[in-house]
């Protein structure tokens, strides 16, 4: 979670993203995304215990397609500004909600190994790692609005 938005300022990067879910069974969800004016489908499974790992297959599909299945998705689609942020030899892909999830802004790094060291930026909240109530899937499920 993001305390402030400073991280705004050393961002190199912003992309709107559009994604629904055609599936959100924990075990295996099923993802359709809208990123750059390209289209994904997207399979992930379920993650390790500490929910820092879980199987991940993605394939880039044509943008016609992934509107056309967008609109078969379960009903809350998630809009999103994704900011790209260097920090400390890392990048951290920082998430601004809009629409249901309004108010929500979440912040992710991919790390080499699950225990991998990092330095925390000022502006890095409180920790959410393996919380499901914060996946994508989960907020498609249940919106950041009815908390």
């Amino acid at each position: 979670m993001v305390l402030n938005e400073d991280f705004k300022k050393d961002a190199y990067k912003k992309v709107q993203l559009k994604q629904g879910f055609l599936s959100t069974v924990p075990e295996r969800t099923v993802r359709v995304r809208v990123k750059g004016g390209k289209g994904f489908l997207t399979i992930k499974g379920i993650g390790n215990e500490s929910g820092t790992t879980r199987f991940e297959w993605e394939k880039e599909i044509s943008l016609m397609e992934s509107e056309e299945l967008l609109k078969i998705c379960e009903p809350v689609i998630i809009e999103k500004d994704r900011y790209y942020v260097r920090a400390s030899g890392h990048v951290f892909e920082v998430d601004v909600f809009h629409g249901e999830n309004e108010g929500l802004v979440v912040a992710e790094i991919e790390l080499i190994h699950e225990g991998e060291a990092f330095e925390r930026p000022a502006w890095l909240g409180t920790e959410i790692t393996g919380k499901p109530e914060y996946y994508n899937a989960s907020l498609s499920r249940n919106p950041f609005k009815n908390w």
